[in-house]
């Protein structure tokens, strides 16, 4: 069958899904859904019908959602990357730490980015306030993780790698990882990899769009 994503290549969960896509190495065609269209955004809605992505078809299988997708591709396409250990304990610590990254992480990271969004007046700044004490939090444990191995489970890259790379790569723009060298140099090692590589890539001709101006980068 032919397998075709949707997504949008600025998109933080589609990122986690195309690194994972990439690291199988499967072909696949890459659909980019503009949501500001009518057109294309209702066209993609018959596919999804929430509107969000990524999501990923496989004829006429419908995969949605970022861990979904990258799950569905290690149990039916898998590559070199053992996304997912065959372990059933190392498999379930993949998967809290795929979830810590999702909830912990890139939660409070999009909350900040989406405060930026707001119209003076509907600012919030409480909220903002506690998604920056959350994330400071959220690196501290991270650091312990990561202080002496190379991944997020040890040597094997995996399913919670995916979804640290966007959390962190976009958490170090709004909630910068300075005095968290640990999870920094983690975050370096994600980026030199050939399939996020390849992502940062393609999302650069997007980063314009980005709206919190202040970003750090790290190379």
């Amino acid at each position: 069958m032919a397998l075709t994503l949707y997504y949008h290549p600025l998109s933080s969960f589609c990122w986690k899904a195309l690194i994972g896509l990439y690291e199988t190495g499967v072909p696949f065609t890459p659909r980019l859904v503009n949501l500001g269209d009518p057109e294309d955004a209702a066209a993609f809605r018959k596919v999804w019908p929430l509107g969000k992505f990524p999501v990923l078809t496989d004829g006429d299988r419908v995969v949605p959602e970022s861990t979904t997708i990258i799950e569905y591709l290690a149990q039916y396409y898998p590559g070199p990357s053992k996304l997912l250990p065959a372990d059933p304990d190392l498999a379930r610590q993949t998967r809290l730490r795929d979830r810590f990254f999702d909830l912990y992480v890139h939660l409070p990271m999009q909350k900040i980015v989406g405060d930026v969004l707001r119209p003076e007046g509907a600012k919030d700044p409480f909220g903002v306030e506690k998604a920056q004490a959350d994330l400071e939090l959220a690196y501290s444990m991270i650091d312990q993780d990561v202080a002496s191995a190379s991944w997020i489970m040890g040597d094997q890259f995996t399913l919670a790698d995916c979804a640290a790379l966007p959390a962190l790569y976009y958490g170090d723009r709004v909630a910068p990882l300075d005095g968290h060298a640990p999870t920094a140099a983690y975050l370096q090692r994600l980026m030199q990899g050939a399939s996020v590589a390849r992502v940062l890539a393609e999302a650069e001709p997007y980063f314009h769009m980005f709206p919190v101006k202040e970003q750090k980068v790290r190379a």
